[in-house]
């Protein structure tokens, strides 16, 4: 369960860096929140996701503790 919640963590801060450094139009498609033609980038879905994958990684180190 540790490896997988740490695995999970990591995944979802990398798709959070995805949302911030990428405009909505150059999202991979099968992304939530892929527009064409839209060039702003998609702060809600990045902060949403980096918040999912901070609170994964905090429960995986908690479960590692024990």
């Amino acid at each position: 369960m540790k490896m997988l919640l740490t695995v999970l963590g990591g995944a979802l801060l990398v798709v959070a860096a995805i949302y911030f450094l990428m405009p909505a139009d150059a999202l991979p498609s099968f992304f939530p929140g892929h527009e064409t033609g839209l060039a702003r980038v998609r702060v809600k879905h990045g902060l949403i996701a980096a918040v999912a994958g901070v609170v994964s990684l905090a429960a995986g180190w908690f479960l590692g503790r024990r």
